[in-house]
């Protein structure tokens, strides 16, 4: 098994072409005994896992480290545990293992490498927090889980331009925006790769796999629905294409008024079910749910907007889409993959508790937010000297 799985990673890493590093990896304390990287479909994490694994290469002798996935077929009957044990007497140090989430009681099976061999070092992906946080063994004192988001416009536009760009913390931006805009404006124009990142630039795979990106990432969100959401007993065979109707639904929707009445009878979704089932897709990563900052964040608390995760995800799903909803898409999700984000009665958000957004386009007003603190407007234009205005690709630097 082990000669059978060495010759597979030395294809993958011969034909391994992606050096760009994520935001991650620099963030990631590979020393740490057990690393799990969760993350939706086609955010780069096997890449990931096998950078990390070219680099152990260069620092290590090759026998101390293997690399395998469980979409292989050849390990499915694979007894984890006693694997792990063989390959800590062949003296294994580093083991990285790509789609967790598709072994049976793979928990169990981790729980007990963490104990017995404690001088093995374990990193392993999984398509959806769930699948780790919900394991039935407790993994949670074990594990230190990183998620990996979509590339940010920031790292969308290092992979474009090939030159290296800073990312900003939320504070640097909303008081040094004017600077900042005027250092990054030297490297590129703002809105030249702008609508290019919008459509295409959330996921990696874009740049290998340009020509077919949206058919392949339509059938990416189908594949998280029909195998990570049903195989983690989250959905029922029966509501596969219920779930579909529900993100079209939302796709073709108005975010700025979330009518849980009207999604149920155009999902074919009972009430009841649909809060369920938004949660589910929000934790897949297919949805991003925005609650009132008034309002509790229990299961069947009302959503106050409901968007899909990513602006590609809109390109892919639905032809027609309001350019309002491209703008506070690109916001929610952006700053929400870094900080806490609500909904206001005011403004569009509110981001950590303190801060209320409005988003726009460059004509935007200040009448909504007019008697706010901490009040800004995020206008979708590529610089401004108004100190309330920030650049909205602006919030594409925060990581």
């Amino acid at each position: 098994m082990l000669e059978k799985l060495y010759k597979n990673e030395k294809i993958l890493l011969t034909n391994l072409k992606f050096d760009f590093k994520r935001y991650l990896y620099e963030k990631i304390d590979f020393s740490s005994q057990m690393v799990a990287i969760v993350g939706a479909r086609g955010v780069g994490k096997t890449t990931l896992l096998l950078q990390k694994l070219k680099e152990l290469r260069q620092t290590t002798p090759m026998h101390h480290s293997l690399y395998f996935s469980f979409d292989l077929p050849f390990v499915a009957t694979l007894d984890l545990f006693e694997f792990a044990g063989e390959f800590v007497k062949h003296g294994g140090r580093y083991l990285l293992i790509d789609e967790i989430h598709k072994y049976k009681n793979f928990a169990i099976h981790l729980k007990s490498i963490y104990d017995v061999y404690p001088n093995l070092k374990v990193l392993f992906t999984g398509s959806c927090a769930i699948s780790i946080l919900n394991a039935q063994a407790d993994l949670s004192r074990r594990v230190v889980i990183h998620r990996l988001y979509g590339l940010s416009y920031r790292e969308f536009l290092e992979l474009r331009t090939k030159q290296s760009l800073p990312s900003y913390s939320l504070e640097d931006i909303l008081e040094n925006k004017s600077q900042i805009v005027d250092d990054l404006m030297e490297k590129f124009r703002p809105l030249e790769y702008w609508s290019d990142y919008l459509e295409h630039g959330y996921y990696p795979f874009y740049f290998s796999e340009r020509d077919y990106f949206l058919e392949l990432l339509y059938n990416t969100i189908n594949l998280t629905i029909e195998v990570d959401l049903l195989n983690l007993g989250l959905i029922k065979v029966e509501s596969i294409e219920k779930l579909k109707k529900l993100l079209l639904v939302i796709c073709q929707g108005d975010p700025f008024k979330v009518n849980i009445s009207k999604i149920a009878t155009l999902s074919e979704l009972s009430r009841n079910s649909i809060y369920s089932y938004l949660n589910h897709l929000d934790r897949g990563e297919l949805l991003n749910i925005v609650m009132n900052s008034k309002k509790g964040l229990t299961l069947l608390a009302k959503p106050d907007k409901v968007y899909l995760n990513n602006t590609n995800q809109l390109f892919a799903m639905c032809s027609d889409h309001k350019i309002g909803t491209v703008r506070e898409t690109f916001f929610a999700n952006q700053v929400g993959n870094m900080h806490s984000i609500t909904s206001s009665d005011s403004g569009d958000f509110i981001v950590n508790g303190k801060y209320t957004f409005e988003v726009g386009g460059k004509n935007k007003s200040f009448k909504q937010i007019k008697d706010m603190q901490n009040s800004y407007l995020a206008i979708d234009d590529d610089f401004t000297i108004h100190e309330k205005k920030i650049p909205l690709w602006l919030f594409g630097f925060l990581y």
